[in-house]
């Protein structure tokens, strides 16, 4: 099984932006934690983070071509705007589970809406960077 792990803008500024609402942890120490849940369940996966739109669009049509089993996604602001992400999902057909580090239906009133998440198989929030895993795990037992 092979499966991709995107994260959507501002996620590589973990462990320094709004303590209070993503913690102390780094960008890394998700990387290094996805990465040993890649190595336990015994299965391929690549983790990509980009602050650009149109990057993570290419990177989930590449998804499509290059034997990408399942999509892991956390949009980050892009969630609640952009349809092209949206439309990507729906285009790769791939299962897709979206993840938030916060548990974002006790946030603002623009955060309410998951563009993503109407592509999404599942979607996980409030769960810290155990919500990653949690994911992983989903796509493994119902996909593999």
């Amino acid at each position: 099984m092979k499966l991709l792990v995107i994260n959507g803008p501002n996620l590589n500024m973990l462990g320094i932006r709004e303590k209070n609402i993503y913690g102390a942890e780094t960008y890394e120490d998700l990387k290094n934690l996805v990465e040993k849940t890649f190595a336990e369940k015994g299965i391929e996966g690549e983790i990509y983070q980009s602050n650009h739109e149109g990057d993570l669009v290419d990177r989930i049509q590449q998804a499509y071509f290059d034997g990408t089993n399942g999509i892991v996604i956390n949009p980050a602001a892009y969630t609640h705007t952009s349809v092209a992400i949206l439309d990507a999902l729906k285009a790769v057909m791939l299962p897709a589970v979206e993840v938030h580090i916060s548990d974002v239906k006790t946030r603002e009133d623009f955060r309410q809406i998951s563009y993503a998440g109407k592509a999404c198989v599942k979607t996980i929030m409030g769960k810290g960077f155990q919500g990653y895993v949690e994911a992983i795990e989903y796509l493994v037992e119902n996909y593999k």
